[in-house]
């Protein structure tokens, strides 16, 4: 009875210092703390009675979102936007509905601090879709910047 008492803590002690090995699911958890979290931001442009408002929904560098111009005594639009981040800059298509006709056209933000900046440029349409003729000669003046607020 003692010999198998002795061989069955042995056993034990054996099995006790094998290395463990990682299973499918602690392989799956490791693979989650690498996704991307979705950020919510929002901004507006106010000056006068001119508004215009833009949520952002970022999750490593797409964005997508909410963005709506209402201009005083014009017809306001609203859509969704879709993009990507390119280090500071977003490069978008706003899809909108104004005077009862859907749009798309190109727009680009450049982000600096609590501030997006929208840019302005020499347009052309192609395939039905306004987009900048070169992103590079886009003017970020002061005149669209949109601050950071509080998301409602």
């Amino acid at each position: 009875m003692r010999v198998i008492i002795v061989l069955l803590a042995l056993a034990c002690l054996a099995a006790c210092s094998q290395p463990t090995k990682i299973t499918g699911d602690k392989a799956k958890i490791d693979s989650l703390a690498n996704i991307p979290v979705a950020e919510q931001t929002c901004y507006a442009y106010i000056k006068g009675r001119d508004t215009a408002e833009l949520t952002l929904i970022t999750t490593g560098i797409v964005s997508t979102g909410e963005l709506r111009y209402k201009w005083f005594e014009k017809d306001k639009n609203m859509g969704t936007i879709e993009g990507e981040m390119h280090g500071d800059t977003l490069i978008a298509a706003y899809t909108f509905d104004s005077e009862g006709q859907k749009s798309v056209r190109q727009v680009v933000f450049l982000k600096k601090d609590n501030q997006l900046l929208e840019g302005f440029g020499e347009v052309e349409e192609k395939d039905g879709k306004a987009s900048f003729k070169d992103l590079k000669k886009l003017g970020f003046s002061n005149a669209m910047v949109f601050e950071k607020v509080p998301c409602k």
